[in-house]
């Protein structure tokens, strides 16, 4: 009988092998991205091909020309960013305080990395002047190698 019960788990506990597969597919899907991220990385430094979703492209609206370009030199100054466009007289229609309001405003569109997409949002609502500033993103799909590694160099530390 001891051999038996060697032999099969005892009611209501499950085997050892059901929880160790439970353990790894646990792991697995904790480090995937993380994983994935360091595979297309590497893919992407062996190949010297672009991996979809590195730089991003951010939106801000300001409300003048000036601050817009304080705002943008103070991203690029931070190497938050590699390059900012201004965009003058956006036309904005927007509801606030329940009510549709109008205004000209100056777009940036700002290049970075994906992985300073938050720094540089944070740091956006701390300098911009509006409650709560317009801050997105969106993730470039494709682009020239050539100048995404111009938008690599123009953010490297000193």
């Amino acid at each position: 009988m001891d051999r038996l019960g060697s032999r099969c788990p005892l009611p209501g506990y499950p085997r050892p092998s059901v929880l160790l597969c439970l353990l790894i597919l646990t792991a697995s899907f904790l480090t995937y991205p993380m994983l994935r991220t360091l595979s297309l990385q590497l893919h992407s430094a062996v190949t010297g091909s672009y991996v979809s979703g590195t730089y991003s492209i951010v939106f801000v609206n300001c409300p003048n020309e000036q601050i817009a370009r304080d705002i943008a030199r103070a991203i690029l100054d931070k190497k938050l960013a590699a390059s900012v466009n201004i965009l003058p007289k956006a036309s904005s229609l927007y509801f606030w305080n329940g009510e549709i309001e109008e205004a000209t405003e100056i777009l940036l569109l700002i290049k970075t990395k994906t992985s300073k997409v938050r720094m540089l949002s944070s740091y956006v609502r701390l300098v911009h002047p509006f409650e709560i500033p317009e801050v997105f993103s969106l993730p470039m799909d494709q682009g020239d190698v050539h100048y995404l590694k111009w938008l690599e160099e123009g953010m490297e530390e000193d």
